[in-house]
């Protein structure tokens, strides 16, 4: 039999196949010697970033409340002090008649009423708070209508006396009398003139008598603007440089405007009206249509006494700066004060400064305004 060759031992052959491949694995060990690793790859990231905000703006100190002007309440003018000072209202009860012309102080007055009384005279009741003169006068006495026009500043009347029923009514209107024939200091009697015309007195001596609860400022009786030339009637069109007053047949009163002094000059009829050596101004004249009756009282010459109605409502004309605008009023009771409008219904602002009213009885009294 043929003998098959010899092959290499199978031992031999594992050993061979182990040596290739250690020779394989060397070869690619030495292949990398040297050689740096490759950097791994980086992606930037995007610009997310947030702005910085603007700083903040600085804080502004808050201004200074500016504080309000002082003003006197019975005519709007600046008083010239850091408060009004702590006295009353003081409304003096003055004659008309031609035998008490001129008379005196009347030129002090904040605010002057004018009315009819018995025989178509006329009197005032001038109000003083602003100025406290020292002498005004004539006095005469209280009528019934005079505790409504009053009422409302809660301070002093005077006046020289008058009837029983007028003076209770005075004081049922929580005002406080002082009066001649009550023997209150502050009055005198004039050589210059014959009685009942010669009674005087001092505004300055009868605002210190007030009661503890009457030494105090009044309330404003009408509004005022801030500023002269700024009030209702003035920044109106219609004009009203003339008021002609019928009063009664024995009073007329008639206001002119006086452009170098921007007021109305007050004549009696014709005649010049004159206190304490000046002619009589204003710088707003307020007519009032109102309703007058007379009393069941007489004075002692056996006339009626009449009353002006003050409570209750009607129409009149403000007078302002050469202008003249239509307005209605109102007064609720007694202790209230007048309300003024335009005919619109707004309120109604006067410039600063005095004030006359005249009480024009409707009917019987008449004005006319150009």
């Amino acid at each position: 039999m043929p003998t098959k060759p010899a092959g290499a031992p199978r031992g031999a052959r594992t050993g061979a196949v182990g040596a290739l491949v250690a020779l394989a694995l060397l070869a690619t060990a030495a292949c990398g010697v040297g050689e740096p690793a490759a950097p791994p790859t980086v992606t930037a990231a995007p610009d997310v970033s947030v702005p910085k905000a603007a700083p903040p703006d600085p804080v502004k100190p808050k201004p200074e409340p500016q504080p309000k002007p002082v003003v006197w309440p019975l005519n709007g003018r600046l008083t010239g002090t850091k408060k009004v000072p702590a006295r009353p209202a003081v409304a003096v009860k003055i004659e008309n008649s031609p035998a008490a012309r001129p008379q005196s102080g009347l030129q002090q007055a904040d605010i002057v009423w004018e009315q009819v009384v018995e025989g178509g005279i006329s009197r005032y009741v001038a109000v003083y708070h602003s100025k406290l003169p020292g002498t005004v006068g004539p006095v005469r006495s209280v009528r019934p209508m005079d505790p409504a026009i009053v009422a409302p500043m809660r301070g002093i009347l005077a006046y020289s006396g008058g009837q029983p029923p007028f003076i209770r009514a005075v004081g049922r209107a929580k005002v406080q009398s002082v009066t001649m024939d009550g023997g209150d200091p502050g009055f005198r009697r004039s050589g210059d003139r014959a009685a009942p015309h010669n009674v005087y007195g001092s505004v300055n001596a009868f605002a210190k008598q007030a009661t503890k609860s009457r030494a105090t400022p009044p309330a404003a009786q009408f509004n005022y603007a801030a500023k002269v030339g700024k009030g209702t009637a003035a920044t109106n069109d219609r004009k009203g440089r003339v008021a002609d007053v019928r009063l009664s047949p024995a009073q007329r009163t008639v206001w002119r405007w006086t452009s170098k002094t921007k007021t109305y000059a007050r004549f009696d009829g014709s005649a010049p009206s004159v206190s304490s050596g000046s002619q009589l101004r204003a710088r707003n004249v307020l007519l009032l249509s109102v309703t007058m009756k007379n009393t069941r009282y007489r004075d002692p010459s056996g006339a009626p006494v009449p009353e002006t109605q003050m409570v209750g409502r009607g129409k009149g004309v403000l007078l302002t700066r050469g202008k003249a605008l239509s307005v209605t009023w109102s007064k609720k009771s007694t202790g209230k004060k007048l309300m003024l409008k335009t005919r619109g219904g707004d309120p109604v602002r006067l410039d600063p400064g005095n004030l006359w009213v005249e009480l024009v009885p409707r009917g019987t009294g008449s004005w006319r305004v150009r």
